[in-house]
């Protein structure tokens, strides 16, 4: 009961099924009575007009003798005919002409009194006990039909106020379907009249906060464009200062200048990266070949993998290709080889992957290096999160912006390890639908 109460408190739509099905069930039982009690009604004036229809067939002539009782009709209701003498007084004889209530033979009787001659009346009567039940039995089959229809209301309502609220629920799984970044707004003109307001207002939220996202990532991305330049012009003087003859422990410290300023214009390209892969823009559409993409990969990544002495390879069966803009594959790509390349030990190795597989096409990245502990692998696609204890220093964006571009193809990623007995190496998967 508890349970019913709560729901009733909460649920706009059980309050709603529950005093409509109240209602109802109020005018059927007010319909019922008034109905039993019309049809009861009619009943008794039937009767009294089948004694009077009788009464009539009955003359002098055909009276029966004073004081004696003769039955007609059926054993179940008979009339009873009885002759009277005017010059009683007392009993059914005092009572006027017209339809009465009264004793005929020691039985409750509706009577009938007519005076038939100057000398005689007739009385015909019948059990009010037989008159009740019959019609009591011609009410009650007026009402069955009701009767039968009230316990179908309360589950009529219910089915046609869920009926009512199935578009609500279909936008409510609309909304909830949508990724965090789909903030466009929601279609109102399929709802009622009264829950469209409501609806309205939540496309007017759902723009401030899309603009407060652009405005967000507009700044991102100024921000890391503008100090491209200064940091160029830093890695230009870093370069010339170190090509001038200095001391051994200025030359480190301008080494150490260089390095920095370095990690400085990488993390500025990987934000503009992401700002690139967060903005919602029209992206060009095509298939896109893989080993394409690697080629390209390989040409970008080649001096930082040589310098690292880490073989990087490319394994395939065939040449697939995934619907895409060529320009997000390839960041998707190279950011995991990058990491890869980072990542593994000196004199590793680092392969490229690629096949279909039932309507999918997978691309994975494999390497030697630490990999990722399985209770982690939900928060490094976090921005700016690193894996605590790595060695190599870098932004943390490299796997926030597949994630993203990921999410943009409709592709899924799936990190594993590359040796799994020994638990060693990462192994990145990433599923497009073929």
């Amino acid at each position: 009961m508890d349970g019913f109460q709560e729901r009733l408190r909460l649920s706009l739509q059980w309050r709603l099924s529950w005093w409509l099905a109240v209602a109802m069930l109020l005018v059927a039982a007010l319909a019922a009575a008034v109905s039993y009690l019309s049809a009861l009604d009619e009943a008794n004036e039937m009767q009294d007009q089948t004694l009077r229809q009788v009464g009539a067939l009955y003359g002098a002539d055909r009276l029966p003798v004073a004081g004696a009782i003769q039955f007609v009709g059926d054993d179940e209701a008979p009339v009873m005919i009885l002759g009277l003498r005017r010059t009683a007084t007392a009993g059914l004889a005092a009572l006027p002409d017209g339809m009465h209530h009264a004793s005929m033979n020691g039985v409750a009787c509706r009577v009938l009194l007519r005076t038939v001659s100057p000398g005689l009346r007739l009385a015909v009567g019948q059990a009010i006990a037989f008159r009740d039940e019959i019609a009591n039995h011609s009410a009650l089959r007026t009402l069955l039909p009701l009767l039968l229809l009230v316990p179908l209301l309360p589950l009529l309502v219910v089915l046609l106020v869920r009926r009512l609220f199935v578009p609500v629920a279909a936008l409510a799984r609309e909304a909830d379907q949508r990724g965090e970044r789909e903030l466009q707004a929601l279609a109102p003109d399929f709802l009622p009249l009264e829950l469209r307001p409501f609806v309205v207002a939540i496309n007017r939220l759902l723009a401030r906060v899309e603009k407060s996202m652009q405005q967000q990532r507009r700044f991102v991305a100024d921000a890391a464009h503008e100090l491209r330049s200064p940091l160029t012009a830093l890695s230009l003087q870093a370069e010339a200062l170190a090509a001038t003859a200095l001391p051994a422990a200025a030359t480190e410290r301008v080494e150490a200048l260089h390095l920095g300023i370095e990690r400085s214009r990488v993390l500025l390209d990987q934000m503009l990266a992401l700002a690139r892969a967060q903005t919602v823009l029209p992206r060009a559409s095509a298939a896109v070949p893989v080993l394409d993409t690697f080629r390209r990969v390989l040409e970008d990544l080649m001096p930082l993998a040589e310098a690292r002495q880490i073989d990087i390879g490319v394994e395939t069966a065939g040449d697939p290709r995934v619907a895409g803009d060529p320009v997000d594959l390839l960041m998707l790509v190279k950011n995991l080889a990058d990491n890869a390349i980072r990542y593994s030990p000196v004199g590793g190795k680092v392969d490229l992957c690629t096949h279909a597989d039932g309507g999918q096409v997978i691309i994975e990245v494999c390497d030697r290096g630490p990999g990722i502990a399985p209770e982690q692998r939900e928060r490094v696609f976090d921005p700016f999160f690193r894996v605590l204890g790595s060695e190599q220093s870098g932004s943390g964006l490299g796997l926030s912006i597949v994630a993203e571009i990921a999410r943009r193809m409709g592709a899924t990623v799936l990190l594993d390890w590359t040796d799994a007995a020994q638990q060693q190496g990462l192994r990145v998967s990433v599923r497009f639908q073929d």
